[in-house]
């Protein structure tokens, strides 16, 4: 495996009881255990603000209608490419649609500097996103085989694919097709390792320990590294 695949936490990190996922605490303990960076999940309140935040509600509170003094203890995503731009690859997950044009704002504001992707499930929101700026890298995430047959129409630059629907051939037919694969969510060493050997551009895993453990032992990682 003479390149390695990235090494990103889902939602942060997704196996520490100390601290919740798609949080400043997860994302920081992704980069300490030596990830590359990590995917987190922006919804966008009912003012307009967007929220790191996976499901449609967080403490009974409906995150789509929402006003700005309440769920103030989720992060935001201006805040988020702040903080973490300078030193952490990317993979922005968009939720929901009609948040396009705020996250591209963002982007423009804070610039990653290490690598980013914004993706989704939803392919309108991939369309929209290359419509409003096509420089802007974009990925479609893949559960099902219908979404992958449907991911071959829309041209963007990643897929982000889920490991029952991972094998060699698809691997060697996205990446001749000049596109990057990221495959998630990978828990487990010898199935790490596999993917690593097909040749895949990154995985995503809860269990960022061991993510790092599988490729790098031990031995923590450089800053250079991230």
């Amino acid at each position: 495996m003479p390149n390695l695949p990235l090494l990103l936490g889902h939602r942060g990190t997704g196996f520490s009881a100390l601290v919740a996922e798609n949080s400043f605490g997860a994302f920081d303990t992704a980069l300490a255990h030596g990830c590359d960076g990590f995917e987190f999940d922006v919804r966008v309140t009912g003012c307009g603000r967007a929220l790191v935040c996976h499901d449609a509600t967080a403490r009974g509170i409906t995150v789509a209608r929402a006003e700005a003094n309440e769920l103030t203890d989720l992060a935001i995503l201006e805040d988020v490419l702040q903080r973490y731009g300078p030193m952490a690859f990317l993979d922005i997950e968009l939720k929901v649609r009609g948040i396009e044009s705020k996250v591209l704002t963002a982007l423009r504001e804070h610039p990653p500097e290490r690598g980013f992707v914004v993706s989704s499930f939803i392919p309108e929101v991939v369309v929209e996103l290359r419509l409003r700026s096509p420089t802007v890298p974009t990925g479609i995430i893949c559960e099902k085989p219908g979404q992958l047959a449907r991911s071959r129409t829309l041209s963007a630059e990643f897929l982000m694919v889920h490991r029952s629907l991972l094998d060699r051939e698809l691997v060697r037919e996205i990446q001749h097709a000049g596109r990057k694969i990221f495959v998630w969510t990978v828990n487990d060493e010898d199935t790490m390792l596999r993917h690593a050997e097909w040749g895949v551009d990154g995985i995503i895993s809860d269990d960022t320990q061991l993510l790092v453990r599988a490729f790098h032992g031990d031995q923590p990682r450089s800053k250079g590294n991230t």
